[in-house]
């Protein structure tokens, strides 16, 4: 009983510091109107808290600002030069990226590589995040005559889209698809009004939108199923609005992130009985932590194998970090059935290991024939044949850890434990 409470606080301690430090984020938003109503920061910063993360927040958001007067704003410069941002947004104003592409070119794009290098002097391993915005509800009237691919919401939908992807691969930054998202809720759930009564702006339900789309760009998880809902957002859209931005997100995460620093986990497996492979398939990534999900030790391998020596369901934890220490996890589940089952206890009686001083000692009253010994990491490290009667295998070549030790007959595993060599 002590040892698989031994084993419990272990296992609840490395998923701890696999999720320790990394919760509490800092974030600048940068931009104009479309990130002041309804006070988009507070939004994206309480939807985080509802899943129990921390994050920081900080703006400067005048009326109509576009890019090309931030990089001279005293206010924005003094806020992206107080450093410690772990991410800083980047929003133009809302008509100036869906123009010609000539006149974006030159109006637009380098005011937005600019800022984003003035963002890294201060803050060399912040990520820029270009927030994508929307086409206005029934296109751009105004400027229509000059450029009629914006006469349209889908014309000018589709040129921001194309404007701010351009924007994070010339910036190697992320995108948050915010415009991508807004066009999905009015193409399936039209009743869902997202724009202020002036079409451009957004409604409550299309600020909580934008801040279920930023809180999956940051964190990487769904915000699906979140306590938190802004005043004046039916419960039943907040579900479908948590839902979409999520989807939007995380099923098409590498059309988004693909040209930032963000990193990216995930990893395919290939067993023999208990015996597993990983390999390792993360991207923008330098630094590995896998959690096996039984208790053993972690492992900094890139792609590392593991044996398993008890049946069960085990999760598997990646951690994925790049040189800044920003972090992505990947989970997958595993159930290991190949194991022979327990024998009945007069069996696992005949066979008894005790371990003292650098020295194990096993008692076999004929059912066995060997035992093997494993590292912590699952590896096998010595397999012993083992005959009737008692038998003393020294251990004094073996360095210090914990081990655990499988014996058996044939393909019958009849006992299990573990010892410590101290």
């Amino acid at each position: 009983m002590k040892v698989i409470k031994l084993l419990i606080c272990a296992l609840l301690i490395l998923l701890t510091n696999l999720n320790a430090d990394a919760e509490k984020r800092k974030i600048l938003f940068i931009g104009n109107s479309y990130i002041a109503v309804n006070d988009l920061p507070t939004v994206v910063k309480n939807l985080a808290l509802s899943f129990g993360d921390t994050l920081e927040i900080d703006s400067n958001t005048p009326g109509g600002m576009n890019l090309n007067g931030h990089t001279t704003n005293p206010t924005t410069l003094s806020k992206i030069q107080a450093g410690g941002w772990d991410y800083v947004v980047i929003q133009a104003q809302s008509q100036e990226p869906s123009f010609d592409p000539t006149q974006v070119a030159v109006d637009t794009y380098p005011y937005a590589k600019k800022l984003d290098s003035l963002v890294h002097v201060s803050n060399p391993c912040a990520e820029t995040i270009f927030y994508m915005t929307w086409g206005r509800k029934n296109g751009d009237a105004g400027n229509c005559p000059f450029y009629p691919p914006v006469c349209t919401y889908e014309g000018m939908q589709q040129r921001l889209r194309e404007s701010y992807l351009e924007m994070s691969m010339t910036n190697n930054a992320t995108c948050s698809p915010v415009g991508v998202a807004w066009k999905k809720v009015r193409d399936t759930n039209p009743g869902i009004e997202l724009y202020n009564p002036d079409q451009s702006h957004p409604s409550l339900s299309g600020t909580y939108l934008v801040a279920c789309t930023f809180y999956s760009t940051i964190y990487h998880k769904p915000s699906t199923g979140s306590t938190y809902v802004l005043g004046g957002v039916l419960p039943a859209d907040a579900l479908t609005l948590q839902t979409i931005a999520g989807n939007t997100v995380l099923d098409s995460l590498e059309n988004w992130q693909q040209y930032g620093s963000l990193p990216k986990a995930t990893f395919s497996k290939t067993n023999i009985s208990n015996q597993y492979s990983f390999t390792n398939q993360s991207t923008r990534s330098t630094q590995y932590e896998w959690n096996f999900g039984d208790g053993s030790a972690v492992s900094t391998q890139t792609s590392p194998n593991h044996t398993y020596i008890s049946n069960g369901n085990y999760e598997v934890i990646l951690k994925s970090k790049n040189a800044c220490g920003k972090y992505d996890l990947f989970r997958d589940s595993i159930h290991v059935s190949s194991l022979p089952s327990a024998v009945g206890d007069v069996e696992r009686k005949s066979v008894i290991v005790s371990y003292s001083n650098e020295m194990l000692t096993v008692l076999n009253a004929g059912n066995a024939d060997q035992i093997g010994l494993y590292a912590m990491s699952g590896s096998l490290v010595r397999i012993e044949k083992i005959k009737e009667g008692t038998q003393r295998i020294s251990l004094n070549r073996m360095s210090k850890g914990i081990y655990f030790y499988s014996v058996s007959s044939g393909s019958r595993v009849i006992s299990n434990g573990r010892f410590e060599i101290r």
